[in-house]
């Protein structure tokens, strides 16, 4: 018997019921978002709302300051339609990545425009030396727009809340395990916080700004010091129950291999990840570089950075089999803090990929490709986290239709 595929799932589409109101205000916003500007008549075309549905909703964003009318486009005839777009004075959102080695802040506008960014060196990560350096960050990046602050996203290393993996080795952050880390970050900047890991918010740039912008299903291989993945399911962020989906740092690549602090022996990370790279240079009795000067060092055919760009696709490649066969994503996006170059180099050598079920004869998107969100993709994910609340629809929670006003 054949399998008939599975439809694919529609994401501008709206619903009528009352109940779900916000669901369409969402889907309105979404659907002006990814066109730029658009009629009421378009837009109820588009989301399968009613006519007058889409003109209350219109009507309240307008009033809310989030979309604004652009005046009627010109047509060939009749009476032009009125447009409409996002307004990017709209709102705005601050987004800061608190990694092992750096703090990066962004601020995006409402049409998710970069307006603002910094990154400032750490040397102590515990939350008693960061919350305040967090507060002026944040501090700082409010000074630079005028617009509502929507909130502020934090993304941080993973995993979370796991015994013997959250708060060990050098790729974690020591001290924030037994606290209420949202509630800190909180408190240090006034304003509601919305946490995440490094790698999920990854994903979100990419969903919203980058390669992954018209993709519903792929994975982002993240690499900060450690390495992670997350993954966008149906155009959202798949987190599992905790919040520690995609932590592929501790999956086995080479058994009974280099000890990792969480206990294991021979975990992904201790080969394919920054901090893997900076051993090597230890090792070899040299200075650890600092991540702006890796790209020079390979455009001089560094043996180190060869060295562990061959060690690294090599697991990987064999990790990216894994992931497909497991989450059958229609790609794989590799990106992070590291240069564009270096991801380049490393794609490169991972050109021979094993069989898996991503191998179709036809397809629309190569199985493995570099981020377009660049060094700043996880606090872009972080800045994006609320505006993804507001402007993406969840349809996973909508009621069946009904006619709504």
């Amino acid at each position: 018997m054949t399998k008939k595929p599975r439809a694919a799932t529609h994401f501008a589409i709206g619903n009528n019921p009352e109940r779900s109101r916000e669901h369409n205000r969402r889907v309105v916003l979404d659907i002006i978002r990814q066109h730029g500007s658009l009629g009421r008549m378009e837009i109820a075309r588009r989301t399968h709302l009613t006519a007058q549905a889409v003109a209350n909703i219109v009507e309240e964003l307008v009033e809310a300051n989030l979309v604004r009318n652009t005046g009627r486009r010109r047509t060939s005839r009749g009476q032009p339609p009125v447009q409409f777009a996002i307004n990017p004075e709209g709102a705005a959102t601050i987004g800061v990545e608190i990694a092992t080695d750096q703090m990066a802040t962004t601020v995006l506008d409402l049409t998710g425009d970069l307006r603002y960014k910094r990154i400032i060196p750490l040397t102590d990560t515990t939350p008693e030396n960061c919350l305040p350096i967090f507060k002026a960050e944040t501090d700082r990046a409010r000074k630079s727009f005028a617009s509502p602050l929507l909130g502020v996203g934090v993304v941080m290393p993973g995993p979370f809340d796991i015994d013997g993996m959250s708060s060990v080795g050098p790729t974690t952050l020591p001290g924030w395990s037994n606290m209420n880390v949202k509630d800190a970050l909180e408190k240090a900047c006034g304003a509601s916080v919305t946490l995440e890991n490094d790698a999920s918010a990854a994903a979100v740039a990419e969903r919203l700004f980058g390669a992954g912008h018209k993709v519903s299903h792929f994975g982002m291989i993240y690499f900060g010091t450690g390495i992670g993945l997350g993954m966008i399911q149906d155009g959202l962020p798949y987190r599992g129950a905790f919040g520690n989906a995609g932590e592929i740092g501790h999956v086995l690549a080479v058994p009974n291999g280099r000890s990792c602090p969480c206990g294991q022996k021979g975990c992904l990370e201790r080969y394919a990840s920054l901090h893997a790279l900076y051993e090597k240079f230890e090792v070899a009795g040299r200075p650890r570089p600092d991540i702006d000067a890796l790209e020079a060092l390979l455009e001089e055919n560094d043996p180190i950075i060869l060295e562990w760009l061959d060690e690294a696709s090599q697991h990987l490649t064999t990790i990216v089999g894994l992931l497909e066969n497991i989450l059958d994503p229609e790609t794989l996006i590799v990106g992070g803090i590291l240069s564009d170059q270096i991801f380049d180099a490393l794609l490169e050598r991972m050109k021979t990929l094993p069989r898996s079920v991503a191998g179709r004869r036809i397809r629309t998107l190569p199985r493995v490709m570099r981020g377009q969100t660049g060094q700043f993709t996880a606090a872009l994910g972080a800045a994006a986290l609320p505006l993804f609340e507001i402007l993406t629809p969840k349809l996973e929670t909508s009621p069946p239709d009904q006619q709504v006003a």
